[in-house]
């Protein structure tokens, strides 16, 4: 897959959120924090790895259907948001 290269910054700071994410994560259990901060943050990963599959999933849509149709009228954002409406 060809990806334009504001996609793929986008989709590396995502990535590189979630991780920081899960790195909170571990710091939190190593101090033995609650169980409910730990299940909060672990949402709050899960949620950004999520973002970022659809927003891939928009980017292959955009590339596979622009030619010949209203599809490459659309942002990468904008079909982003159509997919996570139906998610």
């Amino acid at each position: 897959m060809d990806i334009a290269d504001q996609d793929r910054t986008d989709i590396t700071n995502r990535l590189k959120r979630a991780r920081g994410q899960i790195d909170g994560v571990l710091a939190m259990l190593d101090e033995g924090r609650s169980c409910r901060d730990v299940v909060m943050q672990l949402g709050a990963a899960s949620t950004a790895i999520e973002r970022t599959a659809l927003k891939m999933v928009a980017i292959g849509f955009r590339q596979s259907y622009s030619e010949g149709s209203d599809v490459d009228a659309m942002t990468t954002e904008d079909l982003e948001k159509l997919l996570l409406s139906i998610a």
